[in-house]
C-alpha cells in the first residue's frame, strides 16, 4: 500500500486555512472546457482503489491546490487529482473549497493534466518560470510537492504520458500499449474508446488488474438491470421447460391428470 507523505509544519491554528484562501481566480490560463470537465468527472466516478476505504480517498477536478507556506497565495489548479490516506471531507465534516497542503499534511498520489495549447510547455516542463515568479505546474509537482505520479493526456492527439517520481525526478513510463498499472493503489489507467455524456471518443479510464474497466454508477446500475433481466428470462425459460415436461407426462399443472 502507498504510504502518503506527510508535511511537517507549524501549528495549524497559526496557518491560513481553506476558508482564508481564494477558491477561484478569474482569467486563469487554460480554463477547462466541457471535455475537461467530463474527463475529470469520469476519472472521479471510477477511482476506487480496492486497498483503501472509500472515506480515505479524496478526488477533485479543477480545485485550487495550495502548496507553499512561503507564498501562501500561490496555488495550482490541476485538472484532476487524487489523494489516498486522507479523509474524504475537510476535518471529516465538510466538502473542501480547496486543498491546502499544510492543513492536510498529505500530498496527492496522482495528478492528471489534460493538455491545453496555452499551457502545454509549462505542463510538460519544457520551460521554467523565472526566479521569484510563480513556478509552473511541472516544477511544483516534481520539485516542491514531489507528487509520486504525474499523468499528462492530450485529448486532441490522444497521446498519453505518465511520469513517475524516481530519485526526486520525473521519469517517463512505458505506456506504448495505452495503459499503466499503479501497484500502490491496485488500479490501472487505460485509454478506452466508448461513450460518456453521449460523446464517443477515447477516454482515460481506471481499470482492475485484469484490464476490466471500473464501471461508473450508471454503468453499474445498467449491469445490475441487465443481470436481473437475464435471471428473469432464464427463470421464464426454466418454467416453460418444466410445464412442457409435465404436459408430456400427462400432468395438468392446474391439478390432476390429463
Amino acid at each position: 500500500m502507498y504510504q502518503p507523505q506527510t508535511i511537517i509544519s507549524l501549528p495549524k491554528e497559526q496557518l491560513p486555512t481553506m476558508y482564508d484562501l481564494p477558491s477561484e481566480e478569474i482569467g486563469d490560463p487554460g480554463l477547462p472546457d466541457q471535455y475537461h470537465f467530463w474527463q475529470g468527472e469520469f476519472l472521479s466516478e471510477t477511482f476506487i482503489p480496492p486497498n483503501y476505504p472509500s472515506n480515505q480517498v479524496f478526488v477533485a477536478c479543477d480545485l485550487n491546490l495550495y502548496y507553499s507556506l512561503e507564498q501562501p497565495l500561490w496555488y495550482k489548479r490541476p485538472d484532476w487529482f487524487a489523494v489516498v490516506g486522507v479523509d474524504r471531507f475537510y476535518q471529516q465534516t465538510e466538502p473542501r473549497l480547496s486543498y491546502v497542503i499544510w492543513q492536510e499534511d498529505v500530498i496527492p498520489f496522482v495528478i492528471v493534466e489534460l493538455l491545453s495549447p496555452s499551457t502545454e510547455k509549462e505542463d510538460l516542463g519544457l520551460i521554467r518560470s523565472k526566479k521569484g515568479k510563480t513556478p509552473y505546474k511541472w516544477q511544483v509537482y516534481e520539485e516542491i510537492l514531489q507528487i509520486p505520479y504525474y499523468v499528462v493526456f492530450d485529448g486532441h492527439s490522444n497521446q498519453l504520458r505518465i511520469f513517475k517520481l524516481i530519485n526526486g525526478r520525473y521519469q517517463a513510463q512505458d505506456v506504448s500499449n495505452g495503459e499503466y498499472w499503479f501497484e500502490e493503489i491496485q488500479l490501472g489507467l487505460r485509454l478506452v474508446f466508448g461513450k460518456y455524456q453521449d460523446l464517443n471518443r477515447l477516454w482515460l479510464r481506471w481499470c482492475d488488474r485484469t484490464g476490466n474497466v471500473i464501471p461508473t454508477p450508471v454503468e453499474r446500475e445498467r449491469q445490475r438491470a441487465e443481470a436481473e433481466k437475464q435471471r428473469a428470462d432464464q427463470a421464464e425459460l426454466e418454467n416453460a421447460r418444466l410445464k412442457e415436461l409435465l404436459r408430456q407426462a400427462g400432468i395438468n399443472i392446474n391439478g390432476g391428470l390429463t
